[in-house]
């Protein structure tokens, strides 16, 4: 089948984040977020590597992968709420609390870091395409921001230490 031929924007996508518990991760979708889920690092190409070159006299001799490089992204939503027991927030799932208390790291149980998947469903199926697109980040560290305004918002920001899967 040809490449879609139609633009996705902002309207299409579907943000979820899931622990590790297993077999049914604690999972939520986010709602009421700005439609600005970005990802930057995606050097897949290159290993996500750090890319170094090496001068001979001040002409370029090599050009070497070095250290390994970790994607880093973000998204931003309305603040609806903040911690609750039973109702999933996204301030319970960056800080361990309320109904994310017993979550589970995807980097493993005993793991130092609590880490989540993070998925992006962009729609496909509903705009003539063969199927959705994702993207699929796994082990991300999770940090959120609050500003207050109107109106009042949180900014998620995230590191991906594991594997990165698109379709």
């Amino acid at each position: 089948m040809p490449i879609s031929s139609i633009v996705k924007n902002f309207r299409d996508g579907v943000i979820q984040v899931e622990d590790g518990t297993s077999p049914t991760p604690i999972s939520m979708t986010i709602q009421f977020e700005s439609g600005d889920f970005s990802v930057t690092g995606l050097s897949g190409a290159n290993g996500n590597a750090e890319i170094t070159t090496y001068l001979d006299r001040g002409q370029l001799g090599s050009v070497r992968k070095t250290n390994q490089s970790f994607p880093t992204g973000s998204w931003s939503l309305h603040l609806t709420d903040i911690s609750d027991s039973t109702n999933k927030t996204i301030w319970d799932c960056a800080n361990g609390t309320g109904a994310w208390a017993s979550m589970v790291s995807t980097l493993g149980t005993n793991a130092d870091v609590k880490t989540v998947k993070i998925t992006l469903t962009i729609a496909g199926t509903t705009l003539g395409d063969a199927s959705d697109h994702t993207i699929v980040l796994d082990d991300c560290a999770l940090s959120i921001d609050m500003s207050e305004g109107d109106p009042s918002s949180f900014s998620c920001s995230f590191v991906c230490y594991g594997a990165i899967t698109a379709t």
